[in-house]
């Protein structure tokens, strides 16, 4: 059907453009549209083939490479067959039921030979198998029939229903890139944000900008400070042992004992 692809060992080409009779014959002529730059024989050969079980009929160019005879636009390969697998599995039950035909004849003539041997019983038991055997040969190439026509009438609800599961899948690995990638862009632009906000910090205080870059740049501020902190812990210290010293009440006017601070 126009629209088909055209493959070369699997790898699309090119697709049918039109199908149509040749002039006065009843010969179909297809045409094909593939790549310019294909350089293969026209001694090669096109052959149709059933994509799949279901997947309706496609053309697959059997090359020869052959450069006195590249095909040019306008030139006409032979054609091919290639087998379906319906084709392949009448093709192993016609045998298999001309050999069981055979075996049907030849047991007929045994029974005739043999029906003066064999009680009445046995002989409409050996009959009734092979009575038997017949219907089930002739029910399996039934039920192969069915099949075939199951499937060609239900070859393009069948293709359109594999055509939306191709499109799903597509579009949810899509969709899966599409926040898997955003997730990582965010990320990455969060943490430029975090590393440009810490080189700003760290530039101001190695320029004395702010309490901790004057603590770095003044060393006088910075060891007045800690002389201070000192001072203040050893204060603390005094006032935790000798609480009296710096807060007592005196009923009877009993006088200060004088603060000798210790010796660091």
């Amino acid at each position: 059907m126009p629209g088909a692809k055209v493959t070369i060992n699997g790898l699309s080409i090119g697709k049918i453009s039109n199908i149509d009779f040749l002039p006065s014959t009843t010969k179909i002529l297809v045409t094909m549209d593939v790549r310019k730059e294909l350089n293969f024989s026209k001694e090669s050969a096109a052959m149709l083939y059933e994509v799949g079980l279901i997947g309706g009929k496609a053309i697959s160019i059997v090359p020869k490479f052959d450069n006195n005879k590249t095909i040019q636009s306008g030139d006409t390969l032979r054609s091919e067959i290639k087998p379906s697998f319906t084709d392949l599995i009448n093709r192993q039950i016609e045998p298999l039921q001309i050999k069981i035909e055979s075996m049907l004849t030849s047991a007929d003539s045994l029974f005739v030979g043999v029906s003066n041997v064999l009680d009445s019983d046995t002989q409409a038991n050996l009959k009734n198998t092979l009575e038997n055997l017949s219907v089930t040969m002739e029910n399996l190439n039934n039920a192969s029939l069915a099949a075939h026509n199951i499937l060609a009438q239900n070859q393009e609800q069948l293709n359109a229903t594999f055509v939306n599961i191709k499109d799903t899948s597509e579009n949810l690995k899509s969709i899966t890139d599409s926040i898997s990638s955003a997730e990582i862009s965010r990320s990455i632009n969060q943490f430029s944000k975090t590393v440009a906000g810490l080189n700003t910090i760290v530039s101001a205080i190695d320029a004395g900008e702010g309490t901790a870059g004057k603590l770095i740049r003044d060393e006088a501020l910075y060891d007045n400070l800690r002389a201070a902190t000192k001072e203040l812990e050893l204060l603390m210290r005094d006032l935790k042992n000798h609480p009296k010293r710096y807060v007592h009440f005196s009923l009877f006017g009993k006088k200060d004992k004088p603060y000798i601070p210790e010796e660091n």
